[in-house]
Order: C-alpha cells, then structure tokens, then sequence
C-alpha cells in the first residue's frame, strides 16, 4: 500500500511540474515576441540622428543646439560624442 501513495505521489508531482513548465514556456515565448524597451542602439534612427550629430559637431554647434534639434537629452549627444571619439580613436589606430 505504502509503494501505490509514493507512485501516486510522484504521478501527481509529474503532472504538477509538466503543467508549470508549460506556463513558463508561454511565458518565455511572450517575452521573446515582446518589442524590446528602452535604446536601441545602432538602429536606424540611431545612425540618423548620429550622422547629424557628426555633421553638427564637425561644424562646431554646441551640445545643447544639437540637442535641442534632434530633440534629445543633452545626455544622449554625450553618448553619440563618446561613440564618436571611439570611432576615431579606432580609425587612427588602422592608419
């Protein structure tokens, strides 16, 4: 008697975990198919507003004008500038 609890025991656990991996299944495929938040970076908005960035800053405007044209953070135009140096530093370590 005591060996037919333990095998219903451990059919009732089965079927208990085979139910909570199926939620966490369609959860994870929830969350793959959800639009990802907050910056993408290096998409194509990204890139466009960078290559003006570029643009605007080779010329010399200042971060707030840039900024305030693109309308972004002033935070954000540091990010594009650090990526910038970046960049260059890489390019003249390829010359």
């Amino acid at each position: 008697m005591e060996k037919t609890t333990a095998l219903e025991t451990a059919l009732r656990k089965i079927a208990e975990l085979e139910r909570e991996n199926e939620d966490l299944k369609e959860e994870l495929e929830y969350l793959r198919k959800r639009k990802a938040s907050g910056r993408q970076r290096h998409n194509e908005k990204w890139m466009t507003v960078y290559n003006d960035f570029i643009r605007c800053y080779e010329n010399g405007m200042t971060m707030e004008e840039i900024a305030a044209r693109n309308k972004i953070s002033v935070r954000s135009m540091y990010r594009y500038k650090a990526f910038y140096r970046e960049q260059k530093k890489k390019e003249r370590g390829n010359d």
